[in-house]
C-alpha cells in the first residue's frame, strides 16, 4: 500500500465495526498487528494503559482467548450468543494525532459511535469515539491500538460482552 487515501481509512473504520456486528471476530482478530492492542482506559484522558487501571487492555493472544471463549459449547453466558449493533459517525483522519505519520504508513482514524449490545430481554446502549492506529504492512492496513473512550467509562458498567 504505497499512498492510503483518506476514503481508504474511513472505508477501514466501517468495515472493521461491520465485522464485530456479524460476529466475523477470527477475521477482525486478523487486521490486527502481532503487538497489536484493544485498549479500553478507566478515565477521561488517560493516557497509559500500564501505569493506571483499564477496563480492558488486552493484547493479541487475550483477544484471542476471548474469541475463543465466545465460541466454546461451555460459555453459558453466551447461550443464546450475545448480538451487537455499531452506529457510526463518519471517521476523521486525526492528521493532529502523534501516531498520523502518514510519510511512516501509520494513520490515525477516529470515530464517535452509538455501541448497543443485546442478549435476550438485556439491551446495553453505550456512546463513546473510538481510535484506531494503523499501520500500512505488506499492502494493507493493520490495527496497531484499538481504543475506545467510553462517555460513561467511570460509572458502573454491566459486563461487556462483546467487542466495540
Amino acid at each position: 500500500m504505497s499512498h492510503v487515501t483518506d476514503q481508504q481509512l474511513i472505508d477501514f473504520a466501517y468495515a472493521e465495526a461491520r465485522m464485530l456486528d456479524e460476529q466475523r471476530f477470527d477475521d477482525w482478530l486478523a487486521l490486527f498487528t502481532e503487538d497489536g492492542h484493544y485498549w479500553m482506559p478507566l478515565s477521561h484522558g488517560q493516557t497509559d494503559p500500564l501505569l493506571e487501571g483499564s477496563l480492558m487492555y488486552e493484547d493479541k493472544l487475550l483477544l484471542r482467548v476471548r474469541i475463543e471463549r465466545l465460541a466454546g459449547q461451555r460459555t453459558f453466558s453466551q447461550q443464546p450468543k450475545s448480538r451487537s449493533h455499531h452506529l457510526l459517525q463518519q471517521p476523521g483522519i486525526e492528521s493532529g494525532h502523534p501516531w498520523h505519520q502518514p510519510e511512516k504508513g501509520q494513520y490515525a482514524v477516529r470515530t464517535a459511535f452509538h455501541y448497543v449490545e443485546s442478549r435476550l430481554d438485556q439491551q446495553s446502549l453505550y456512546a463513546g469515539w473510538a481510535t484506531l492506529e494503523l499501520l500500512a504492512v505488506d499492502g494493507a492496513l493493520r490495527i496497531q491500538q484499538k481504543r475506545i473512550d467510553l462517555l460513561n467509562c467511570d460509572a458502573a458498567l454491566r459486563s461487556i460482552q462483546l467487542f466495540m
